[in-house]
């Protein structure tokens, strides 16, 4: 555990300074969203790329990722839902079981795995990554739309989040690393540098920005909110998430799903990420409680930095 402690520990210190440095005033809050920019429209992109082309296109297409890692989030979104819908409506319910459901993927859990386990946990990442992106969150967006305009509102609403996703760089690194690995193409050498150098900046910038957004979050809410609207929501992602992939996993091999013990090791972990950061801004587009969210991020955060250490411990 000790070991493992020692390299998950840079990753959450980043974190930390992050958060530090915006509560004590030393990173303004107005050069928040250009770290988010830095981050989300050049270094990921640029990280994605390269761990997309750099895979196999066989991994980048694993129906049986697919599969597994796509069941355990409609159950995971179904269950919060059903569970928080009739004290709290179907719009904080939804982007609640968007926060139990979406691993900090991007920002944390690309790097960090990569550092844990090397490159083969890139086309897991990447698969899951397409999965939240896409299927879960324009899911939850849906679901958050049913106290409203009813199907018109519905579709909407899963339109306006697909629009959104088409202007995400993210997916777009993605395909075009996907058809780099099919096709064998290859970036000219200073191209390919300047790439490089972008990608490696992804892991330190992201990780501060966390930081900075988690404290930026807490700063600007002055509401209260019940420990028992964030608190367990936060540990059913760190604790019940992992559980069920893990359960589901072993449930699929002993099925005769040809799902590799490795493969089935990054899911797990991927899982065990807190929640993703973002979401923090999809609720404020749609008018659900942002303050919840918010803590439901920090918690999940605050907590991963041993829970997350332990799931790698027993899983490695």
């Amino acid at each position: 555990m000790l070991s493992v402690l020692l390299i998950t520990f840079p990753f959450f210190a980043l974190v930390a300074c992050g958060f530090a440095a915006t509560w004590r005033g030393i990173l303004p809050q107005a050069a928040i969203p250009g770290l988010n920019a830095f981050v989300l429209y050049f270094a990921l992109p640029c990280m994605l790329y390269r761990f997309g082309a750099q895979t196999p296109i066989h991994q980048l297409l694993d129906i049986n990722v697919t599969l597994v890692y796509l069941l355990c989030a409609v159950l995971m979104v179904g269950a919060t839902v059903l569970l928080t819908r009739r004290r709290l409506g179907w719009n904080d319910a939804a982007f609640g079981a968007l926060v139990a459901a979406f691993p900090n993927t991007g920002f944390m859990g690309v790097p960090m795995l990569a550092a844990l386990l090397g490159a083969q946990s890139a086309g897991p990442v990447i698969v899951t990554m397409a999965i939240d992106m896409v299927i879960t969150t324009s899911a939850c967006i849906a679901l958050s739309r049913l106290d409203l305009a009813g199907g018109q509102g519905i579709w909407l609403a899963v339109r306006n989040s697909l629009k959104g996703m088409a202007s995400n760089p993210m997916p777009w690194s993605i395909l075009l690393g996907g058809l780099a690995s099919a096709m064998g193409w290859v970036l000219p050498g200073p191209v390919d540098k300047t790439v490089a150098m972008l990608a490696a900046a992804a892991s330190p910038v992201a990780l501060f920005t966390i930081g900075a957004v988690l404290a930026r979050s807490q700063m600007n809410s002055h509401e209260r909110v019940a420990a028992r609207d964030y608190v367990p929501v936060a540990l059913a992602k760190l604790v019940v998430h992992p559980l069920l992939v893990w359960a589901v996993g072993l449930a699929a091999i002993a099925m005769g799903l040809p799902l590799q013990h490795e493969t089935l090791v990054v899911l797990v972990l991927l899982a065990a990420l807190p929640s993703a950061s973002n979401v923090s801004l999809l609720t404020e587009r749609y008018g659900a409680h942002s303050g919840r969210v918010a803590r439901i991020i920090l918690v999940s955060t605050s907590l991963a930095f041993l829970s997350f250490s332990a799931a790698v411990a027993l899983m490695t």
